[in-house]
């Protein structure tokens, strides 16, 4: 089987850094996985995602998606392949929620009707009433509205591949369960697979088929929830996953 997402000796570093933000950091990920990245601020998470659609490049090794190596694939069309949601939902906030997803789409070039459906489609999937908010503007929505919004803009294109940069960490608790149970629904249905930042152990706990712990550029350990809690390789991971964390 050929991986959603490779690393291949990845290395990264950023000007005037003390250390590299990856660190030959080796990794395969086999499509339909929801991956949890997990780890403390400035352990390469964020970098690492961003690895994937460009956002950042390697010093050194490559990435690929399906088997491609990203390098020689146009920035731009890799990122229209891929969905990418971050924390503060990046809405333009010019554009109503119907054009926000209607974005990649129209780059796209599909035809009015079928966006139109795309979209109403993807407003009923983030439990969002087409009638009600596609005319709406971001500043007229709520934080977890956004980050519903947010998130059906990254499904918009029917992507095979999801990175999510920590979506839900600026909504209340209540808001955050609710996204979670919608983010776990449309990875079941859509049997995508989604790489998902986060610094909250109890979320990638609920949420992730593997979780990679990252610390100081390195993988600590790749595997699932309960491998993790039960055989950490690490002391960084056990800490992580102890009985009280």
């Amino acid at each position: 089987m050929t991986p959603a997402v490779a690393f291949e000796n990845v290395t990264k570093r950023f000007p005037g850094a003390s250390a590299p933000a990856l660190d030959h950091v080796t990794l395969s990920i086999d499509p339909g996985e929801l991956v949890c990245v997990l780890g403390t601020s400035g352990g390469g998470k964020t970098t690492l995602v961003k690895c994937i659609n460009r956002l950042c490049e390697p010093d050194e090794g490559a990435v690929r998606v399906h088997g491609e190596d990203v390098r020689g694939a146009d920035p731009v069309e890799l990122r229209r392949r891929i969905g990418y949601v971050i924390q503060q939902s990046g809405l333009f906030p010019h554009m109503t929620v119907a054009r926000n997803i209607a974005c990649v789409p129209s780059i796209l070039k599909w035809d009015r009707a079928r966006i139109e459906e795309r979209v109403d489609e993807l407003l009923r999937l983030v439990h969002l009433e087409p009638d009600e908010f596609r005319d709406r503007y971001p500043a007229q929505l709520s934080g977890g509205q956004q980050q519903r919004v947010g998130l059906a803009r990254g499904l918009a294109a029917k992507p095979d591949l999801m990175l999510l940069d920590e979506p839900f960490g600026a909504v209340d608790a209540i808001t955050r369960k609710s996204l979670q149970d919608e983010l776990l629904r449309i990875h079941a249905e859509s049997g995508g697979t989604f790489i998902f930042v986060t610094h909250d152990v109890a979320e990638a706990r609920r949420l992730a088929t593997k979780v990679l712990v990252m610390d100081g550029g390195r993988v600590q350990q790749y595997g699932s929830p309960d491998e993790l809690r039960e055989h950490p390789a690490t002391p960084f991971v056990a800490e992580l996953f102890g009985e009280d964390a």
